[in-house]
This record gives C-alpha cells, sequence and structure tokens, in this order.
C-alpha cells in the first residue's frame, strides 16, 4: 500500500499513466480473431480446447439444458433466486427510466423543413460473462435486462466452459431468469470473435457487452467498428474520498481488492492519524477473509491512500484518476457533486455502499475503467439504442433559404455534383439561388 501526499500526487500519477500497450497480447489476439475469421467454429473448438477448463459438446448449449438448470437453480437456492428478482427489478426499473429519456420527435426547424429522430434497438445483443475466479451471476442480469428493455429482439449470453463442458450453472440459471434462451459456451477472445464475426453455429451479434480478462478486452478493441461495444474495461477499482469512519473505509477497500490482484483500491483522507487507523483496519479485516490472498495481493501492488490538505485538492485528484466507483463518505456530499466530472458511477453519503450498485440497487456495474471515465460512462439501455436521424422537406421560406445554403457550401467545397443535386430541387422543383453550373 502507497501512502502520499496529495501534493507528491500529480508526479506519481504522471508516471504511472505512462503505461506501454502489451503488443505480444495484441499480436495474439489479432491472431485468435484471424483464424476465427477463416475456420469458423473449428477455431473457436481449438481454443476452447487449448485455453478453457473444458470441451463443450456443441458451442450452444441446448435450450432445454438452460430451462433445466433455471428450474434447479429455483428449487436448490429459493433465497438466492429471490434476491436475484429483487435485483432484476430494480435494474429493470432503472433502465425503463433510462429509456424514456430517449424519444422520437419532430421538430419544424424552419418552414418547410422538418426534423426528427427515431429511437430503435438493435436486433441482436451478446452479453459475455466471465467465470474466472468467481461466477459473476450479476452481470447477467447487468446486461441482459437492458438489451430486454432496449426492445432488442434477441439477446444471447456467452460465458466460458467448465470441466462439465458447460457454463457454470448458475449463471445459465441467471439467463434463465433474466429472459434469455440462447447461451453460448465460449470464452475469452475466441468467443467475442465469434460474436462479433458470426460463425456456423454462432450468430453475428450488433453489440457485444460485458467485462472480461484482458484478452476479451483486446478483442473488443480490435473488432470495434466491425461490431458495437460497451466499453473496453481494464482491472477494477475505487477511489474513497472520506473525513472519518476508518473501518468503512477499509470494508470498502476491501471489497474492491478481492476482485483480483490488478484491482486498485484508493482513498482519499485529511489526516495522517485517519491514514493509521484505516491501514490498521485493513490489517485487522484481512484476518480471516476467505480472499484475504488475492485482496492483499491487490493492496500491495495496487493500493493508494493519499492525504489531502483541502477539499479542492480532493476533487481535483479525484478528476485525475477519474475511478470508476466514487464513494464520498463525507458529511455533505451534495456539496461535492457539482466539482465531480469524471466517474463511472458516484456513490453519495456511507450508507451508499458500491456493492449495492454491484448487485441490487439497479444501476450497472459495468462501468468504465483506467481513467476512462473522462470520457465515457458505463452500460446503459442507450448501448442497446440507435439514434437515428430525420429530414422532412415542404415548400416554404426555410426550405429554399436550406438549399440556397447548402448549394454554397457544397460549391465552396468544389462538390459541383452536391451543388447540382440541391439546385434540382427548390420550391415547385425549381433551382435555388441564381448561380449557374457548368457540367463537364
Amino acid at each position: 500500500m502507497k501512502r502520499m501526499s496529495g501534493a507528491a500526487f500529480d508526479a506519481y500519477w504522471q508516471a504511472l499513466s505512462k503505461g506501454r500497450e502489451d503488443g505480444g497480447l495484441m499480436a495474439t489476439v489479432q491472431d485468435i480473431i484471424s483464424q476465427v475469421r477463416r475456420d469458423g467454429d473449428r477455431a473457436v473448438w481449438r481454443f476452447t480446447r487449448q485455453f478453457d477448463q473444458g470441451s463443450p459438446e456443441t458451442l450452444e448449449v441446448p435450450p432445454k439444458l438452460v430451462q433445466e438448470a433455471g428450474e434447479q437453480f429455483k428449487q436448490a437456492e429459493p433465497e438466492l433466486v429471490a434476491a436475484l428478482e429483487t435485483a432484476a427489478e430494480h435494474i429493470r426499473d432503472f433502465a425503463g427510466c433510462q429509456k424514456a429519456q430517449f424519444v422520437n420527435f419532430e421538430y419544424a426547424l424552419a418552414p418547410g423543413l422538418f426534423t426528427g429522430q427515431r429511437v430503435i434497438p438493435v436486433q441482436r445483443a451478446a452479453v459475455y460473462v466471465p467465470a474466472g475466479r468467481f461466477p459473476l451471476i450479476s452481470t447477467v442480469l447487468m446486461g441482459v435486462i437492458p438489451a430486454l428493455v432496449a426492445g432488442v429482439a434477441e439477446v444471447m449470453v456467452s460465458s466460458p466452459p467448465l470441466a462439465t463442458g458447460l457454463p457454470d450453472r448458475r449463471i445459465m440459471a441467471a439467463a434463465h431468469l433474466a429472459g434469455v434462451r440462447r447461451v453460448f459456451a465460449m470464452g475469452g477472445a475466441q468467443a467475442i470473435a465469434a460474436l462479433a464475426i458470426g460463425t456456423e453455429t454462432v450468430p453475428r451479434a450488433d453489440v457485444i457487452v460485458g467485462p472480461g480478462n484482458k484478452y476479451v478486452a483486446a478483442a473488443k478493441r480490435l473488432l470495434f467498428g466491425e461490431v458495437g461495444i460497451d466499453l473496453v474495461a481494464g482491472p477494477t477499482d475505487v477511489l474513497i474520498i472520506a473525513e472519518d469512519q476508518a473501518d468503512l473505509i477499509a470494508a470498502d477497500m476491501l471489497a474492491q481488492a478481492e476482485h483480483d490482484p490488478e484491482a486498485r483500491a484508493r482513498a482519499l483522507v485529511p489526516s495522517p492519524v485517519l491514514a493509521d487507523q484505516v491501514l490498521q483496519r485493513l490489517e485487522a479485516r484481512l484476518f480471516g477473509l476467505p480472499t484475504a490472498a488475492i485482496a492483499k495481493a491487490s493492496l500491495d501492488a495496487g493500493g493508494l491512500m493519499i492525504i489531502y490538505q483541502s477539499k479542492e485538492e480532493a476533487i481535483r485528484i479525484a478528476n485525475a484518476i477519474a475511478p470508476e466507483h466514487l464513494e464520498l463518505h463525507v458529511a455533505e456530499p451534495e456539496a461535492w457533486v457539482p466539482h465531480l466530472n469524471n466517474y463511472g458511477s458516484l456513490f453519495m453519503g456511507k450508507g451508499a455502499v458500491e456493492a449495492l450498485g454491484d448487485y441490487a440497487a439497479g444501476i450497472n456495474h459495468t462501468l468504465p475503467t483506467s481513467g476512462s471515465a473522462r470520457f465515457t460512462g458505463g452500460l446503459s439501455v442507450r448501448h442497446f439504442l440507435k439514434t437515428l436521424t430525420t429530414l422532412r422537406c415542404t415548400p416554404g421560406p426555410g426550405y429554399d433559404q436550406a438549399c440556397e445554403a447548402a448549394e454554397r457550401i457544397a460549391r465552396a467545397e468544389g462538390l459541383m455534383a452536391h451543388a447540382e443535386s440541391v439546385l434540382s430541387r427548390g420550391a415547385g422543383n425549381a433551382p435555388c439561388g441564381e448561380a449557374e453550373v457548368s457540367i463537364v
């Protein structure tokens, strides 16, 4: 765990931010994509046998097995199913509120000139669900439900096969609970490639969402443009701005650190005394924690305790870090909000624990990492919606004025066919403006 003053932060952060892209990783993933593009299912099978725990009989899990997993789940773990249903209801309600902000409209920009937009869903979306150290059951809900609320006609789930040759049964059950019937036993970069390109068995998705390891992230980065994605995720992170209560700070730092040795837990505290108390509580809480080895490795590698001198300094540092999760353990969090611009999700007050956002509070837990909150937000309904613009014209002075302006701009750019196209319209199909056009 590193410890430093706010004054020392800038130099530290500048050095840390000069990371280099792993060229070897990108080359490996590009080769996987190329082989899937060339060989389809056969390439996915090869990489599945090479990288995953088991080899499935078929890449697509038979729908009957998905249904059975859901039914058995309800009988075996009814309390967990009830918890997932509560989470699903909250996610669905929040996604519905988000969708309500995207509306169709037509606006009379000027007499004769009507502009508008249509908001429609993509046709097919894929949700990738990792199953490395932990089966991320909640990620199924976070990806599937916003897609369904958006109106996507076909939603698929892909998750790596275990030794049984099937994805984790809880993941299949959560998919069934969320309303998905097509599940694929594929993981890693080969799964992303298959979903983006399409194979004999795997239909091509319009959008792929969901977190994953560095190979998954690299595949999404390389295939973006051929397929839509939510974001390129890196190691998960949290930044806690606190004024007191060392035990709460330690609890939330460990909740982040236990994800992965590369997870980053950071805190901004106002005094060396509180910093010492947090470190003591971290040591105490680590004792007996089942995931202590992972959490300790994370804290040793990237844990950070910064002592800030003023509210202004803390805000400046938070905006520079642009954390995935930003917690405000302060007396009046509302007073801080207008000055905080870069975060994936904001947790306001000591009761707004990040784990609620991870699981059951309705907001999405697939969020921008590695500082990308500077320019994007997390997964939401909007990732499954297309905003399509429309233009409708009728005779009128606004239409004539727009035609004249378009014709002049086209001439200025030297695109004479554009100008001729506009001149062939105009009020009553008469040319707009007085300029002559020479056709060569």
